[in-house]
């Protein structure tokens, strides 16, 4: 369920995550418009040039900024993990409409799921490996 074709438009898709994020990412033909969870993008990513600027980063690199509109569905974890979970969506859905935009966004790292995660606290620890003050005396 990768390709779709809804009222004579191909849609791509595309699944991100990064730490507890999960991020499907839907690639219509369009004019560039981000929207994440029905409201613009900008103001979903609380007008941060920083996550803005990672969320659209594989369509930067490939010079298709404006050909395509985006319609993210975001849930868990907080907006840089968001961002980052677009990120991977966007660029799974990207090589989904050309195979060769596989070789531009791996050499840019952009295809790598990130596995870092929180680690779980251990019992007898205060936080994952954070130990009781130890006393000898």
């Amino acid at each position: 369920m990768s390709i779709l074709i809804h009222e004579s438009k191909t849609i791509y898709i595309g699944t991100g995550r990064r730490k507890t994020s999960i991020a499907r990412v839907k690639l219509v033909p369009g004019s560039g418009k981000l929207i994440i969870n029905g409201l613009p993008g900008k103001s979903y990513l609380q007008f941060s040039p920083n996550y803005l600027r990672i969320s659209c980063a594989p369509l930067k690199i490939l010079g298709l900024s404006k050909e395509y509109d985006i319609h993210v569905t975001a849930e868990g974890g907080g907006l840089a993990g968001q961002a980052s979970a677009i990120r991977l969506g966007l660029a799974r859905a990207l090589c989904r409409i050309n195979p060769e935009n596989r070789i531009n966004l791996k050499s840019e790292g952009f295809l790598t799921r990130d596995p870092r995660v929180k680690e779980r606290k251990k019992y007898g620890l205060r936080k994952a490996r954070k130990a009781p003050q130890y006393s000898k005396r």
